[in-house]
């Protein structure tokens, strides 16, 4: 032990336990240690149990960089996420974090705040980490941050996005059949002027997929398409309860929301201004994350499996760190649509 003087007296610094300190007291090879500590079957009862015993008495915890410059794996996983506060995201963690744990990878959660530069940033502290995969949650692949990604040579996955150059990999639903199918409940309730409510329409999530959606169903039932029904606005629940006068403006009778978040503010915005939900006016939103159910009245909602959209991009991801082969890029999952009580 070292020792410290302050004022106060002196101070014991911890010592580093390593294998050697291990091997030693329970008078085994080193081998024998790294062979209980990584779980190999070869070592004998009586010894697995001394080792372990001494383990525990000493407080050794395997040095996982130390593990990592052996193998040339860290055994972590970098996922980059726009807002860990939001509940559709951090659901989607889950997802990665079990299916991790089961393939004894680590997680490092980087929050970007959704901002392109801390992207970059975020981007570049993992890989000088040494992670073998990246998990990206954003909407948006910047032309710099693509250009990140191409010149890594670390696998990369999206997670509940898409890739609308089909370049990545990708987990997520079919959102404009998704959308196609919660318009199309609107309008057979007799809805004519739908608003469109979404997050920033140069994610391509929101204008190549969603708005897609939207417009196909509009053309098939024969209703014009007005840029004055199409909002675009942070997801936030403030952002939603604000935007509330503009649609009443607009003559929206409906919305479909594509946030859960944005969503619960239009609902409470409505409700503020007297309007009844679903009588005069129905909100139908995406993610049918908890918030769907403990706003009141409850919200309908397109459900995806937001779990399995996170714990499926982090098997694709053991694939690719493996060098597995992988036939398609594009994973999809089925989607639903639940209705409650703030649509007819």
């Amino acid at each position: 032990m070292k020792m410290n003087e302050n004022k106060k007296g002196p101070i014991m610094e911890k010592q580093t336990i390593t294998i050697y300190d291990v091997a030693r007291e329970a008078a085994v090879s080193m081998a024998t240690v790294s062979r209980v500590v990584n779980g190999n079957p070869n070592v004998k009862p009586a010894t697995r149990k001394k080792v372990l015993e001494v383990i525990d008495r000493l407080d050794y915890r395997p040095n996982a960089v130390a593990r990592g410059l052996a193998s040339k794996k860290t055994t972590t996983v970098g996922v980059i996420i726009p807002d860990v506060t939001n509940v559709y995201f951090s659901s989607l963690a889950r997802g990665i974090d079990d299916v991790a744990t089961m393939y004894k990878y680590n997680i490092i959660l980087a929050n970007s705040d959704g901002n392109a530069q801390k992207e970059i940033q975020v981007l570049n502290t993992l890989l000088a980490k040494q992670v073998d995969g990246i998990i990206y949650m954003g909407n948006k692949i910047s032309d710099e941050l693509r250009v990140q990604f191409d010149r890594s040579k670390t696998p990369i996955i999206l997670a509940g996005s898409v890739d609308n150059k089909e370049e990545l990999g990708s987990v997520h639903i079919d959102y404009v059949a998704a959308v196609e199918e919660a318009i199309s409940d609107l309008i057979n309730h007799g809805n004519k002027k739908i608003a469109f409510i979404s997050g920033p329409l140069d994610e391509p999530i929101n204008s190549e997929y969603r708005l897609k959606g939207y417009k196909n169903v509009l053309a098939k039932n024969g209703i014009e398409f007005d840029e004055e029904l199409v909002f675009e606005t942070d997801y936030s629940y403030r952002a939603g309860e604000i935007l509330w006068p503009a649609i009443v403006s607009a003559g929206a009778t409906a919305a479909y929301v594509g946030d859960d978040e944005l969503a619960a503010g239009v609902l409470n915005g409505a409700q503020d201004a007297g309007v009844e939900v679903p009588e005069e006016f129905e909100v139908i939103t995406s993610n049918n994350s908890k918030i769907t159910e403990i706003v009141r009245p409850k919200l309908s909602s397109i459900t995806q499996p937001l779990y399995d959209i996170g714990a499926v991009s982090m098997r694709f991801l053991t694939k690719l760190m493996n060098k597995e082969e992988v036939t398609e890029k594009t994973v999809e999952l089925p989607y639903g649509y639940i209705k409650r009580s703030s649509t007819k």
